[in-house]
C-alpha cells in the first residue's frame, strides 16, 4: 500500500494497522491489551475507597496520587532500564509486577495495604510503558522515512488501540463491581497472566536495547534545557488527565449519577477510537503540530472552566449529566490534540539518544505534578461535593494548571519552531 493509500485509509484502524510491520503492531496491540486490564480496575478505586472501604476525601487522594506517581513517577528508572536492558526485559518484567499489584489489592482492606497494591500497580507501568513508547518511536521515524506513516499519527494509533482497550475495561469492569472489588482486581491479573504469556512467546529479544550506561539518559536530561521546560510544561497534562479519577466522581456524586462513571470512561474512549487520526490529521493541516500542542491545552483548562461555571447550581434532572459530559469530551480532545504531538517531540528535543530515558523522564514530571497536586485538590474537590458559592473554586484552580502549562509550551514551541528555521 503506497503513502497516498495510507492517508485515504485514516478513518480505517484496522487499515492502519495492515500497512504496519510485525513490531509496529505487536506494539499497538500491546497498548490495546495494557489497557483492557487496567481499565477494569482503576476508574473504580476512588469508589471503593470511598463507598466500601470508607476512606476520607485526603485518603483516596493520597492513594490515587501515590498510585501515579509510583507509575509517570518511576518512569525515569524504568525508561533507564529499558534503555540499559531492553525492551523485552522491562515489558516482562512489569506484567509480573502488575499481576502481584493487582492480587494484593483484591485482598487489600486497610490502607496500607492498599497503598502496596497501588504502589505495584503504578511500578509495572513505569517498567514497561517508557520501553514500549521508545520502540515505537524509532519504529516511527523508521516509517516515516518509508512514506509509510508519520510518527505523530503513528502514536496517534497507539492512542487509539489504547482507548479501544479502554471501552472493554470500564464496561466489563463495571459488571464485575457489582460482583465484588476483588473478583474485578483477579479478572484484571488474570488478563495480564495472559499479557505475559504472548509476549514472552512473540516479542523480540530488543532489537532496539541501546545497552547504554543506566545513568547516560539522565545526564543528557540534565544538560537538555530546552527539554526540561518542556517536561515542565507538560506536567500540567497528566495531573489534569488524572482529574478523570478523582475529581469526576465527585461531580458525579454531586448530581446523584455515580452510576454513569463506567459510562463517562466508555464515551472518552469512543471519542478517542472514533476522532484521534482525523482530529490529528486536521490540526497539523491547519494549525501546525507546534500550536496544536498548546491548543490542547486550552482544551484542557476550559474543561474545567465549564463545570466551575455549572456547579453553582442544581441543573434540571435531564441536564444533570451535561456537566460531567462536556468536561469529559473537552478533556479528551485535549488530551487528542496534545499527547501524540508531545510524543512526536521527544525524539526531536532529546536528538534521537536515550529514548527510554527521555520518554520516562517526561512521565516522571507529571508523576511529581498529580503527586503534589492530587492531595490539595482532593481536599479542595470536598467544595465541590454540592452545589453553592464556593462549588466553582476547586474547579477554577485545576482550569489555571493547563493554562499556565500551555502558555509555557506555546512560547517553547515558538521558539523551537524559530531555531529550526534558522538552522
Amino acid at each position: 500500500m503506497t503513502a497516498a493509500d495510507t492517508r485515504r485509509g485514516r478513518w480505517s484502524l484496522l487499515a492502519r494497522l495492515t500497512v504496519l510491520p510485525g513490531l509496529a503492531r505487536l506494539l499497538l496491540l500491546t497498548q490495546l491489551a495494557f489497557n483492557v486490564g487496567f481499565y477494569l480496575v482503576v476508574p473504580f478505586l476512588a469508589t471503593h475507597l470511598s463507598d466500601d472501604l470508607a476512606m476520607a476525601g485526603w485518603a483516596i487522594g493520597i492513594v490515587l496520587g501515590v498510585r501515579t506517581f509510583s507509575q509517570q513517577g518511576m518512569f525515569a528508572i524504568g525508561g533507564a532500564l529499558a534503555d540499559r536492558f531492553g525492551v523485552r526485559t522491562a515489558v516482562l518484567a512489569g506484567c509480573s509486577v502488575r499481576i502481584a499489584g493487582f492480587l494484593v489489592l483484591a485482598a487489600a482492606g486497610d490502607f496500607a495495604t492498599v497503598l502496596v497494591g497501588t504502589v505495584l500497580i503504578g511500578l509495572a507501568a513505569a517498567l514497561f510503558s517508557p520501553a514500549v513508547e521508545s520502540s515505537l518511536a524509532v519504529q516511527g521515524a523508521e516509517l516515516e522515512e518509508r512514506g509509510v506513516i508519520s510518527r505523530t499519527e503513528l502514536f496517534g494509533l497507539f492512542a487509539v488501540c489504547g482507548e479501544v482497550g479502554a471501552v472493554t475495561g470500564p464496561l466489563l469492569g463495571a459488571v464485575l463491581l457489582s460482583v465484588d472489588f476483588g473478583l474485578t482486581c483477579s479478572v484484571a491479573a488474570a488478563v495480564f497472566a495472559v499479557i505475559l504469556a504472548a509476549h514472552a512467546r512473540w516479542l523480540p529479544r530488543g532489537p532496539h536495547a541501546e545497552r547504554r550506561p543506566l545513568l547516560a539518559g539522565w545526564a543528557d536530561i540534565a544538560r537538555n534545557r530546552t527539554f526540561l521546560v518542556f517536561a515542565a510544561g507538560y506536567s500540567a497534562y497528566l495531573l489534569s488527565y488524572n482529574q478523570l479519577y478523582l475529581a469526576l466522581p465527585v461531580e458525579l456524586d454531586r448530581v446523584g449519577a455515580d452510576w454513569a462513571l463506567g459510562w463517562m470512561f466508555a464515551l472518552a474512549a469512543v471519542v478517542v477510537v472514533v476522532g484521534q487520526l482525523p482530529l490529528a490529521a486536521w490540526a497539523r493541516n491547519r494549525f501546525g503540530a507546534h500550536r496544536a500542542l498548546p491548543l490542547g491545552f486550552g482544551l484542557l483548562s476550559l474543561a474545567f472552566a465549564v463545570v466551575a461555571g455549572f456547579s453553582p447550581w442544581t441543573l434540571p434532572s435531564g441536564l444533570s449529566l451535561l456537566p460531567a459530559v462536556l468536561f469529559v469530551v473537552l478533556l479528551t480532545f485535549g488530551q487528542m490534540l496534545a499527547v501524540p504531538v508531545a510524543q512526536d517531540l521527544v525524539p526531536r528535543l532529546a536528538g534521537g539518544r536515550n529514548l527510554g530515558s527521555y520518554y520516562g523522564f517526561l512521565s516522571s514530571a507529571g508523576g511529581l505534578a498529580v503527586l503534589v497536586g492530587s492531595g490539595v485538590a482532593g481536599e479542595l474537590l470536598d467544595l465541590a461535593a454540592s452545589p453553592g458559592p464556593s462549588a466553582p473554586v476547586p474547579w477554577s484552580v485545576l482550569a489555571l494548571l493547563p493554562a499556565v502549562g500551555g502558555l509555557t509550551l506555546l512560547v517553547l514551541a515558538r521558539r523551537y519552531s524559530n531555531e529550526s528555521r534558522s538552522h
